[in-house]
């Protein structure tokens, strides 16, 4: 036989491959597989082991840092008449005012919906920047939708001739508790 009749031969022969056989069979090298297998596991076993820490955190409470409610503020000379003290406002809340009768401890905290009031000097009121209510230099309510007075906070002199201010104890105007001796303290 020719040359050219054993090549015939042997192509027709041979199986014809099939349209698309080469995307049906994929070839998986034994290194690829067990990289996948070993990738699949150790991402299962770090999920698992995350969810078998979250019954620890049983263990850690929340735990939630405030400053002390108990603080004291200087002697009653470090205090101008008719002035907003604002150095308290942000480290514990407070505004202390002093007039001619003495001195008190307004809470910053708005009786509407417990925004921050913000101090205007030019207008000698706080006011809500929340939902525009006003508040005199006392507390009183004047414009707004506060049903109420601002709070004021228990503020004694100390043994040591300082000023104490006790914010877990509050007094409201509406109850009749602004006449409280420890709401107001005469100087």
């Amino acid at each position: 036989m020719s040359n050219q009749k054993l090549e015939e031969k042997k192509i027709g022969s041979a199986p014809k491959p099939s349209i698309g056989s080469e995307l049906n069979e994929p070839k998986i090298e034994r290194r690829s597989f067990i990289s996948w297998i070993t990738f699949a596991w150790i991402t299962f076993a770090a999920a698992l082991g995350g969810l078998l820490t979250m019954p620890l955190r049983l263990f850690f409470p929340n735990v939630l840092f405030e400053p002390p409610q108990s603080f004291k503020i200087g002697v009653p000379s470090d205090y101008e008449i008719d002035v907003v003290d604002l150095r308290w406002q942000d480290k514990f809340g407070t505004w202390i005012i002093r007039n001619t009768e003495g001195i008190y401890a307004l809470s910053t905290v708005c009786t509407h919906l417990g925004c921050a009031p913000s101090w205007l000097e030019n207008e000698n009121k706080f006011k809500c920047p929340c939902h525009g209510s006003g508040f005199r230099k006392t507390g009183i309510h004047f414009e707004g939708p506060a049903p109420r007075p601002l709070e004021r906070y228990r503020i004694v002199l100390g043994d040591d001739g300082q000023i104490l201010v006790d914010k877990s104890r509050r007094y409201q105007q509406e109850k009749g508790q602004w006449s409280d001796p420890e709401s107001f303290l005469k100087i």
